[in-house]
């Protein structure tokens, strides 16, 4: 992938895709990220959810949402403050104690004590590409679902026009990613490696 490939996917400024280039790649092959629809869906679901590579933190307006996130069992937010601690941060928004939590169990980094951990760059890519693989989201893309994949990221359908349009432009501009199998050996195949294996202990066993 160029910087102008990851650029037109996400919505970023070549100067800040070519920055992000790196970490985004590494994390995509860490978390099996490996089709040109799947990193295709996940570049334009974080291109949308951060602004353009722009905000790796939640942009804090006190809004009623944000205001809800205090208290929120389903969150996590057990303690007071935990609503402004752990809001979004990272490419795809981690929210809540309870996220926080498991990213950095997942990740071993100690997001919990240090929240603006997973607002720098390579923990940011990385906590959302392993909650992309945990959430399942790789069969979405498979499916050729944006609809559905926003759903499971935003909790509704906020932003879906500009993630669609992203999703579209991303399919355009990548490259087709093959992922390498490895065949299973034929019956015949391994019994022939068993006797030659078995006719070689003989072999050596001969005085």
């Amino acid at each position: 992938m160029t910087p102008v490939q990851l650029a037109k996917a996400t919505g970023a400024r070549i100067d800040r895709a070519t920055e992000w280039l790196p970490v985004i790649e590494a994390a995509m092959l860490e978390f099996g990220i490996n089709t040109q629809q799947r990193q295709a869906m996940f570049l334009a679901q974080i291109g949308h959810e951060s602004g353009g590579m722009r905000y790796t933190v939640e942009i804090w307006g006190n809004t009623a949402a944000q205001i809800s996130y205090e208290g929120r069992k389903n969150l996590g937010n057990t303690q007071v403050g935990d609503g402004f601690k752990y809001r979004g941060r990272g490419l795809i928004q981690t929210t809540g104690r309870y996220n926080y939590e498991a990213t950095a169990k997942a990740l071993g980094i100690d997001c919990v004590n240090n929240p603006d951990l997973l607002a720098e760059p390579e923990n940011a890519a990385r906590s959302a590409a392993w909650w992309w693989q945990s959430h399942n989201l790789n069969k979405y893309a498979d499916a050729d679902d944006c609809r559905g994949c926003t759903k499971v990221i935003n909790g509704g359908y906020n932003g879906l026009e500009q993630r669609l349009a992203l999703y579209e432009a991303a399919k355009s501009v990548l490259p087709q990613v093959e992922i390498p199998t490895v065949r299973a050996p034929s019956m015949l195949t391994a019994i022939l490696t068993i006797l030659k294996t078995v006719f070689t202990m003989f072999q050596r066993g001969k005085p």
